[in-house]
């Protein structure tokens, strides 16, 4: 089954929900408004209207409820000043608390019928009486939502280890799995100083070339594997993907250079 949806993002450069269209002509840059896990909110339209099957949605596919209107953007505009007050107060109340939280977000649903606080913490955090005293504040159902150390960098931003604002701040909306495989593979000297980004976890830009190296070194021996070649012992002492080529090392110590074309069946001269 086919649908026509648009990709919008409730926090910016965070993950795209889908939605179909309600028959208003919407184009992207528009803010609308849908409802989320958490209720009402205000989206901003990333791409759309396409046509999609909703087996490759995987979720529940919700219509856009409307376009703002004028009058709904100065809703939109209060909440958001309102919701800097919030973080303002519940900063304070986590001190006044003591709560080892690190506070990164605020948002009001857009008919306030819930404050959300976005926080990160490095241990489990018995927030039960600061939700009692935030709840008395503020009249409105409260919800405190921990994230991860990624989500928390995404939330905040800074620099990487190339010097540029991080990837998941500026483009990056969703993470992948990344392990030292993905590293290794690159032959990257593993160095978790080296290797891990601001957030203290390996980097994401080990998945952008990880494909090419997977693929490049299919059939290659690693470094430090025995082979067998013309009846010898040979160990593998380096691999240059770029030139596809393996140094190895036989027993007697000569040092021969293999195409990576001989270790997939095209055996030929060495030195070619």
């Amino acid at each position: 089954m086919i649908a026509i949806v648009y990709a919008i993002e409730i926090f910016p450069k965070g993950k795209l929900f889908y939605y179909s269209e309600n028959g208003e002509d919407i184009k992207p840059g528009d803010l609308v408004l849908v409802m989320t896990e958490f209720g009402p909110d205000v989206g901003k339209v990333i791409k759309g209207p396409d046509e999609m099957g909703i087996e490759e949605i995987g979720s529940e596919l919700r219509p856009v409820m409307r376009k703002l209107t004028e009058e709904d953007t100065k809703i939109y505009s209060e909440n958001l000043k309102d919701a800097e007050q919030a973080m303002q107060i519940c900063l304070e109340k986590i001190k006044e608390h003591n709560l080892p939280m690190k506070l990164l977000h605020t948002r009001y649903m857009f008919d306030r019928s819930r404050l959300v606080f976005f926080f990160s913490s490095e241990t489990r955090v018995d927030f039960r009486e600061l939700v009692k005293d935030l709840a008395r504040i503020f009249k409105t159902r409260i919800e405190l939502r921990q994230v991860g150390v990624r989500d928390e960098l995404k939330f905040i931003g800074g620099l990487g280890l190339c010097g540029r604002p991080t990837c998941c701040s500026t483009f990056l909306r969703e993470f992948d799995s990344i392990t030292l495989k993905h590293a290794k593979c690159q032959q990257l000297m593993i160095n978790t100083a080296k290797i891990s980004g601001a957030c203290r976890r390996l980097l994401c830009c080990l998945m952008y070339e990880y494909d090419f190296y997977e693929e490049a070194l299919a059939d290659i021996p690693s470094e430090g594997e025995t082979i067998i070649y013309e009846a010898k012992n040979c160990k593998v002492q380096s691999i240059d993907v770029f030139k596809e080529k393996v140094l190895v090392i036989s027993e007697e110590g000569e040092m021969i250079n293999l195409p990576f074309s001989y270790f997939r069946g095209d055996a030929r001269d060495p030195d070619k």
